[in-house]
């Protein structure tokens, strides 16, 4: 299954702490969790806790807007725009120096069941059998159709073939989904 998405076709939900909206890509269900694995763009528009996920783990990407810091026990990361970063869902972070509305792309895998690779693409990929490919730059040729900044693919069971950039300024998030062996 290959399924293409564009930022506007997304539903917007709230956060689980209700602090701000989500855009969810894709929810795999599992038998014993909530999800397998989940990816969504979500608006930042003021500094505050993350929802805690027990159990998750997570790698976001800022898409849009100023730097900002993540905070929270002893970790103290600058979340740079285009740069993953990976972290446990239990850890108790806080956004701080949001200074304007901006966007962000999130991975979450159910640990016991899957996990996930995020690598920023600038050249022409042929990804594996499970995964999200989001466009931050340009243009790019995914699965027989032209996507553009915001929009991309995500597919289940089948590679998508050759994602190939067509523009020079073309980068794309690259999402590599491994699940545990037997499930």
């Amino acid at each position: 299954m290959i399924t293409s998405f564009t930022l506007a076709s997304l539903p917007v939900t709230r956060w689980q702490n209700g602090a701000g909206e989500t855009r969810e890509i894709v929810r795999v269900a599992a038998a014993d969790a909530p999800f397998l694995w989940r990816a969504s763009i979500a608006t930042l528009q003021a500094d505050g806790p993350f929802s805690r996920f027990d159990g998750v783990d997570r790698v976001i990407v800022l898409l849009e807007g100023a730097p900002l810091w993540l905070r929270g026990g002893n970790i103290e990361h600058r979340l740079e725009p285009g740069v993953p970063w990976a972290f446990a869902g239990e850890w108790p972070l806080a956004s701080e120096g949001i200074v304007a509305p901006g966007m962000d792309f999130n991975i979450m895998t159910q640990r016991h069941l899957a996990s996930a690779q995020v690598d920023i693409a600038t050249t022409a990929q042929r990804p594996e059998a499970e995964g999200v490919a989001c466009v931050l730059k340009g243009r790019w040729q995914m699965a027989g159709a032209d996507h553009h900044a915001g929009g991309g693919i995500w597919w289940q069971e089948e590679s998508p073939g050759d994602l190939v950039p067509l523009t020079a300024d073309a980068s794309l998030i690259l999402t590599t989904i491994r699940r545990v062996s037997g499930r």
